[in-house]
């Protein structure tokens, strides 16, 4: 791979690391890769490795989804890859996009671009451009505005993008103010990178992050919700939330963040409610053992949202913030809403963030088995994730208030645990099933027989399991007290 166009030799000598990486990544897939490039050649067009992928060659971590650009209108690159391609997909011609498969890869190939925003629509203007420059010129960050020709691998690097990575700083191509006019959700894409590389935001990008922040509401919740997700998925989410707050943008999407600095946490009132807020999420991370897990990394930057509605000052001068899960657990779910997350994902993190709590009071020696019966129920599949919720959320600096936190939600896991193993308590059901309610008081299928099993879950979660004819028995109790047989 030569160097066509990257300034500043003298640094390039630190960048040698760098590009045996890429060199290295793009042998694995130059096989496919290239003899794409021969394919586009023998039809008269360019093809062009670029943006990303061509980062990640960089950085050595370079997956199996890679980005091309070329001068092929959609249509002629169709006609390039059928008979080739083991599948191709469609579903962003409109942006000049066709997709296609070949040898474990996927393929995204779209043509030179000369897109920019209208500064009035929340959607881009697509236009096609002309030549390689013009396309790098457009794009967000002069750590994906680099490209390598196929099969030549000429790389070219206009803006010093090589540079930026080795300096770990994300630049926009030309001055900020008009790469954000032009898509203000990069402004958020800044942060993500942030979040996810472990770089720093250039100085002129973050001044104009915070100039321009309220332009981000032209853009659709959909694009901010999967930049936000990406962003706390990241490597390093909290780089990225404190940019969200700190330039303002978290106001224009998610201002529930942005008002946890204003609170004071109840258990230390030296420390507020956000930067408790942040090492609870810290925490999260640190417990996930396969891979970022969003609904966690979500619930702990939820869970005390709830806190500003609920504060109150005692006459002793202590802060209180009572029920500021059930608060928070709302909040969460209308923010999420509007951020159109599915609504599956959203029941997991608002079940999560109303459960937070649940757990301290434990270790006063209040709880029965039945108390531990129904914290298992409640939270159903999410009770592993609830387990590193709870105690992500021990930020206390108190080393012998933590140890015992520690130990008492250890003895909570034993005895559920000990439940478990005694009553399959991972599927708490009724000792009597529809069938045998129906039998036993004579009724048909309806509303009788769902709150007759309703009666009897709740008398499985006081009580435990019980034999048949106890749980005839409290049926038939139940059944006369309600008028349902004589």
């Amino acid at each position: 791979m030569s160097d066509a166009s990257a300034p500043h030799a003298a640094d390039r000598r630190e960048l040698t690391a760098a590009q045996r990486n890429a060199v290295a990544e793009l042998l694995r897939v130059s096989p496919v890769a290239d003899e794409l490039g021969r394919r586009f050649a023998r039809a008269g067009h360019e093809l062009h490795l670029v943006g990303g992928s061509v980062r990640d060659a960089l950085l050595g971590r370079l997956g199996d989804d890679l980005d091309f650009c070329t001068d092929a209108h959609p249509d002629e690159t169709l006609r390039v890859v059928r008979g080739w391609a083991e599948s191709i997909w469609e579903t962003g011609r409109e942006f000049g996009t066709i997709g296609c498969q070949r040898d474990g890869l996927r393929l995204e190939i779209t043509t030179f671009r000369a897109e920019s925003y209208d500064q009035v629509s929340r959607n881009p203007v697509v236009e096609y451009g002309t030549d390689l420059a013009e396309d790098l010129r457009r794009r967000d960050f002069t750590i994906n505005a680099m490209a390598v020709s196929l099969p030549e691998h000429r790389f070219t690097d206009p803006h010093g993008g090589l540079d930026d990575l080795a300096a770990k700083v994300i630049r926009t191509p030309g001055t900020p103010a008009e790469s954000f006019g032009d898509d203000p959700l990069r402004m958020l894409r800044a942060a993500r990178f942030a979040a996810q590389l472990r770089f720093a935001v250039h100085p002129d990008a973050y001044a104009a992050m915070t100039r321009m922040a309220g332009d981000l509401d032209r853009i659709t919740a959909e694009r901010i919700r999967d930049e936000f997700t990406k962003l706390l998925c990241g490597a390093d989410p909290l780089t990225g939330l404190r940019l969200l707050v700190d330039t303002g943008l978290a106001e224009r999407f998610l201002p529930e963040l942005t008002g946890l600095k204003l609170e004071i946490d109840e258990h230390a009132q030296h420390k507020d409610v956000y930067e408790h807020t942040l090492t609870v999420v810290s925490n999260a991370v640190s417990y996930e053992t396969e891979g970022p897990d969003f609904v966690l990394r979500m619930a702990a930057l939820m869970h005390d949202v709830g806190k500003p509605a609920t504060k109150a000052v005692g006459q002793d001068g202590r802060v209180s913030f009572h029920h500021h899960e059930v608060v928070g657990a709302r909040l969460t779910k209308a923010r999420m809403k509007a951020l159109r997350y599915p609504k599956e994902t959203t029941a997991k993190v608002t079940a999560l963030v109303a459960l937070h709590l649940r757990f301290y009071g434990y270790g006063r020696g209040e709880w029965t088995d039945s108390a531990v019966r129904r914290y298992v129920a409640d939270a159903g599949d999410l009770l592993p994730r609830l387990h590193k919720l709870t105690r992500s959320d021990c930020t206390t600096r108190n080393r012998r208030k933590a140890a015992q936190l520690a130990a008492d939600y250890d003895a909570l896991e034993e005895r559920i645990a000990r439940i478990a193993a005694e009553e399959d308590l991972a599927r708490v059901r009724p000792d009597l099933d529809g069938n045998a309610i129906m039998e036993l008081l004579g009724v048909p299928p309806g509303p009788v027989v769902g709150q007759a099993w309703k009666h009897l879950k709740e008398l499985r979660l006081e009580r435990g399991p019980l034999d048949r004819d106890e749980a005839e028995a409290e049926l038939l109790r139940w059944a006369r007290d309600e008028g349902i047989v004589g």
